[in-house]
């Protein structure tokens, strides 16, 4: 499988990438991305061929049918990681809520969030290819919360990557900061910084499309790459569980094979739903992909009205910070496969020099073809979680949103929905317990034992021993000092 550009090429790249060259050098031309070529076909043949695979099976025929160049081994090596899931048959229930929405539970992983799922496997992959090239990688992330720890747990003590970690203070919630500030590793680095995710994720583009960084480095023999949903690394793996949880439907009892559902997933950078548009391109029946926000909703704004604007725009900070995001990464990907490189180009270049764009009617009418969208507020999501919890479903406040997107915007009630759960509760447990019970001065430690009181809940060992972990990386540095941080990192 070969990948090409999104903004097409300026003559200094290759014209075509294969699957682990992308993934150690994620950025291309003008500043964009990677993207396949080609998409392989998932027939209604396919999808019943593996109406009885487990989900290392149906995620190795996935691969194989995108034909990565990684031996067959080493992606053995890697789903091998789903074992170490909650439940190693079924590393992602998809449990049934009311008569027509089903919640996939992309939590059951070791840092109880959605990027386990991509993280895990792609640690290893990155990883292995490191080695065969006997190369040195430094891998960077920006992390609203859960690409952080997902991160540094995937690639510690790997051998051939170092990893520097940014997250914006006071941008994500107690437990997600405890996972990075606790994390021991002596190859990991972690960076908190004066700013929100926006600035975290436009430092990390920044230093990867760096001459001057990237020399610096060369120079020690380290190259570049990094772990957020830039690198294709990443995707691959995202669109792996909207075809299990399909096929899981479909083994409930609950959909007929070839029926239409629609995807439901709550959006901040865009990766998750992705996978998703993948996954529909290459033949899972989809009516149409939902897309959630918080207040932060730029990208309802942009599937509703074709308009991408963040002139004036902050970001909000909202009961869902992962979801704290204006800038989506991922919609280049998507403006690629449906206007192409020269459009692309155009757009996004607008969009880097004007903080703005608008699709003509034409174009928004492609988007508006398989996305709907919506956003949700704070007040909302706490009675999503109220409503629910005394139905017997505990959720955190990323998933809310998207019952709140089911409510408004599916046109056939008939399709039944998958509602994607990105995070489990625990990360999140003072906003549940003031959406609950109406405490809002809550520190994480007492809200997760008032949950767990309720009998409904327990908390996972892993959660737990985050309070009793010395703090060795609480670091908190202005955006500016970002790149000398990273360069230090390496004289010690």
């Amino acid at each position: 499988m070969n990948f090409i550009e999104t903004r097409g090429n300026d003559g200094h790249f290759p014209t075509k990438f294969s699957f682990s060259q992308a993934i150690l050098s994620p950025m291309s031309s003008y500043g964009g991305l990677y993207s396949p070529e080609s998409l392989p076909s998932l027939d209604q043949a396919f999808l019943k061929d593996h109406l009885e695979s487990d989900y290392k099976t149906l995620a190795k025929a996935v691969l194989m049918k995108f034909e990565v160049d990684i031996p067959e081994q080493v992606i053995d090596r890697a789903l091998a990681l789903y074992d170490q899931f909650d439940d190693p048959k079924h590393p992602v229930p998809v449990v049934k809520v009311t008569d027509r929405i089903f919640v996939s539970e992309l939590f059951h992983g070791p840092t109880r969030a959605f990027k386990d799922m991509a993280l895990q496997p792609f640690g290893t992959l990155l990883s292995a290819v490191a080695q065969a090239r006997q190369e040195q990688f430094l891998i960077l992330a920006a992390t609203s919360g859960d690409t952080g720890p997902a991160a540094l747990d995937t690639f510690r003590d790997k051998p051939n990557v170092q990893v520097v970690c940014m997250y914006p203070e006071g941008g994500t919630s107690d437990v997600q900061r405890l996972q990075m500030v606790t994390e021991a590793g002596k190859n990991l680095k972690v960076i908190g910084i004066k700013g929100d995710f926006d600035d975290a994720q436009s430092a990390l583009k920044t230093l990867l499309t760096s001459d001057e960084f990237k020399a610096t480095l060369q120079q020690k023999g380290i190259s570049v790459s990094a772990a957020n949903s830039v690198n294709f690394g990443r995707i691959i793996f995202q669109t792996l569980y909207h075809i299990h949880s399909y096929l899981e439907l479909v083994r409930m009892g609950e959909i007929t094979l070839g029926d239409q559902v629609y995807l439901n997933v709550p959006s901040g950078n865009f990766g998750n739903a992705l996978g998703g548009y993948y996954a529909y391109k290459m033949g899972l029946p989809v009516a149409k992909i939902l897309i959630a926000s918080n207040d932060n909703n730029v990208l309802t704004q942009f599937i509703n009205d074709g308009v991408y604007d963040l002139r004036g725009a902050q970001v909000q900070p909202t009961k869902s910070p992962a979801m704290d995001i204006l800038k989506s990464s991922n919609i280049e990907r998507i403006l690629f496969d449906l206007l192409g490189a020269e459009r692309t180009r155009e757009l996004m270049l607008a969009l880097d020099k004007d903080k703005y764009y608008q699709l003509s009617s034409a174009e928004l009418a492609k988007v508006q073809a398989i996305f709907a969208a919506d956003y949700c507020t704070d007040e909302e999501g706490a009675h999503y979680i109220k409503q629910h919890f005394e139905q017997g479903y505990l959720m955190d406040p990323h998933t809310a949103t998207s019952f709140k997107v089911d409510a408004t915007q599916v046109d056939n009630p008939a399709i039944k929905s998958i509602i994607y759960s990105t995070a489990e509760w625990t990360k999140f447990s003072p906003s549940i317990v003031a959406s609950i019970f109406g405490d809002e001065q809550v520190n994480d430690e007492t809200a997760l034992q008032k949950i767990a009181a309720t009998g409904k809940a327990s908390i996972p060992a892993q959660i737990e021993a985050l309070f009793n972990l010395p703090a060795v990386q609480d670091k908190v540095i202005d955006k500016t000092e970002i790149e000398a941080e990273i360069l230090g990192f390496f004289e010690g």
